[in-house]
This record gives structure tokens, C-alpha cells and sequence, in this order.
């Protein structure tokens, strides 16, 4: 950036964190949503890439290696065209929906915990069910993360290096 050159900051806090298919609801309900995972001592990236091909709107993960999935809804329509939730449980200990006040709860399935969020926090309402992931797939999944959380600082901190896909190896 050069002198006098202003960047609009998104709720992810850099513009370079957002990557314009997330509507400013979805983005108020990742960012109360991360809040309150970190402030449970779980750290989290957004938009991660899954060994099945899908992306999870947000993955955080424990202190002891707990892997938690966060998909976002931003409304009844986005809940209701949106069948491919249940791929993301095999790479989770646990998998929540997160919503806003407004979401009529009744619609999110049992087996999945719920949790309600704006753009300044979020509360757990409902715990998911825990499905212990197997040894092998939690550590090739938390190198996963690493790697791509690595990727993702050394773009903030080189961006013209020009490294704007991180390979999943």
C-alpha cells in the first residue's frame, strides 16, 4: 500500500480475509462466532478446504486437538438449499450451525449443536453430539490447517509474492 492509500477493513478485521462470497450477515455471524470460540480457547480459520472438496465455513480447534466445524446460515433459504452439511461431519469432533437471533431454531437438525451469533459475540445454545474423529484423519487434518493458516499469514505479510492458492498436498 502507498502513502494516502486507504483499504476498507471487513469484519474479519483485513480486507484480505474476506473473499466477497459471504453476505455482510454471514460475515456478522463468523465474526461473534470466532469471538466466542476464542474466547473458549479454540482458535479457527475461515473458508477451509476439506479433503472431500467441500469448504467449512469455519474450523476451530482446541487446545487438546478437539476439531470443531461451524457452518453458517444466514437465513431459512441459504439453511434449506444447502444439503451438504453431513459431509462436513467426518472431519469433526463436533458440528455446529451458527445462526442469528431471528433463525427459527426448530429447523436445525438434533445431532447438530447450535449456536447464535452477531457481530460482536455469540452463545452456545445447544452442544453438538461429539463424533471422535479417527487418529489419522485429526492429524493429516490439523497439518491441513497449519499449513493453510501458515499460507494465509505469509500472503497477509508478502502479498506480492503471488501465492494466492494454497496447495493441499
Amino acid at each position: 500500500m502507498t502513502t494516502g492509500e486507504t483499504t476498507q477493513v471487513t469484519d474479519f478485521g483485513h480486507p484480505a480475509l474476506a473473499d466477497g462470497r459471504q453476505s455482510d450477515k454471514a460475515l456478522a455471524i463468523a465474526r461473534g462466532t470466532r469471538r466466542h470460540l476464542h474466547m473458549l480457547g479454540l482458535q479457527s480459520l475461515t473458508e477451509m478446504p476439506l479433503p472431500n472438496g467441500r469448504r467449512a465455513d469455519i474450523v476451530a480447534i482446541s487446545d487438546g486437538g478437539e476439531v470443531w466445524i461451524v457452518e453458517i446460515k444466514s437465513g431459512v433459504e441459504d439453511f434449506r438449499s444447502d444439503n451438504k452439511w453431513p459431509e462436513y461431519r467426518e472431519f469433526a469432533d463436533k458440528f455446529f450451525f451458527a445462526v442469528n437471533a431471528d433463525f427459527p431454531s426448530d429447523i436445525l437438525p438434533d445431532e447438530a449443536g447450535y449456536i447464535v451469533a452477531d457481530r460482536f459475540g455469540a452463545e452456545i445454545i445447544r452442544m453438538s453430539d461429539k463424533d471422535a474423529l479417527p487418529a489419522a484423519r485429526r492429524k493429516a487434518l490439523i497439518l491441513r490447517i497449519a499449513r493453510a493458516a501458515c499460507s494465509r499469514l505469509h500472503n497477509l505479510s508478502d502479498p506480492e509474492f503471488g501465492n494466492e492458492t494454497f496447495r493441499q498436498t
